[in-house]
């Protein structure tokens, strides 16, 4: 019954026309910081919903004070540990997979950096969330980064790097993998052809320019990634909507980087300079 429940629970996640997912994290407050344009955390869960994501990455406080007005239209996926400001490659586990039961998560994630001298015992508490959230018949989210701190800085962004870290959560029982992108679709398709999980990727520092993510987004797709879970170019935008609907027109609908572009411009009634 287990194995029924992922696959009901994956099936609520992955978009069932496409078979690729687009997800929204607002997990960054304790990770990162606080944003301004994240304090108001209700009315940016209104507008990213507004957009129709496939689903949205919280921790559990946010997702039993924000969420219950939005059961239903978008999948939850419950965040299970953090970084922080003071310790960016150290995720401390936060909340047990139990919790995600009585909240009506879809998934569980977790955070896990590799490469660095605690990468041992972080894969260690990887391995007890998946091996926990299988038994709930939950899906296991693995948001997995090489840049610990014995990976030499020349050497940070080797696609050789990124496909170990998520070779290593397909090996510990990870369903979807959230990880960097290396820059190009030639070396990003090896990274996805070397695990069984699916590959999704975060965001990261791409900078601010819209038009970057779109072409990003499409290029992922290419190199045959399974889509996207960004967080700050979403809600850090004043009309994350848009955001959302133009991703979901290349995700979805096939669109192509212009199209996306074009329907961010309609959406927001802004000109993006070339």
């Amino acid at each position: 019954m287990t194995i029924l429940g992922k696959e009901i629970r994956l099936n609520r996640l992955i978009n069932q026309s496409s078979g690729k997912l687009l997800a929204v994290a607002v997990d960054q407050a304790v990770a990162r910081g606080i944003f301004e344009e994240l304090m108001p955390i209700g009315r940016k869960i209104d507008e990213i919903i507004a957009g129709e994501p496939d689903a949205i990455t919280m921790h559990k406080g946010i997702a039993t004070s924000c969420f219950e007005q939005h059961a239903g239209k978008a999948g939850l996926i419950l965040k299970l540990s953090s970084f922080s400001p003071w310790q960016p490659n150290y995720d401390a586990w936060v909340t047990e997979v139990e919790e995600a039961l009585p909240i009506g998560a879809d998934a569980v994630s977790m955070g896990c950096i590799v490469g660095g001298d605690d990468q041992p015992e972080q894969l260690r508490n990887l391995g007890i969330v998946a091996g926990k959230a299988a038994q709930y018949g939950l899906p296991m989210i693995a948001h997995i980064y090489p840049r610990g701190n014995q990976i030499p800085d020349d050497e940070k962004n080797d696609w050789k790097h990124v496909a170990y870290a998520v070779r290593a959560g397909a090996e510990l029982g990870v369903d979807i993998v959230k990880t960097k992108y290396t820059g190009d679709p030639e070396t990003f398709h090896k990274v996805v052809s070397s695990t069984p999980a699916k590959v999704v990727v975060a965001g990261g520092d791409n900078g601010n320019d819209i038009k970057d993510y779109f072409q990003m987004v499409h290029d992922v797709l290419d190199a045959g990634g399974t889509g996207i879970t960004f967080g700050r170019i979403v809600w850090n935008n004043p009309n994350p909507t848009a955001v959302v609907k133009s991703f979901k027109h290349i995700i979805h609908d096939q669109g192509t980087v212009k199209e996306a572009i074009e329907l961010y411009e309609e959406l927001s009634n802004v000109t993006i300079k070339n």
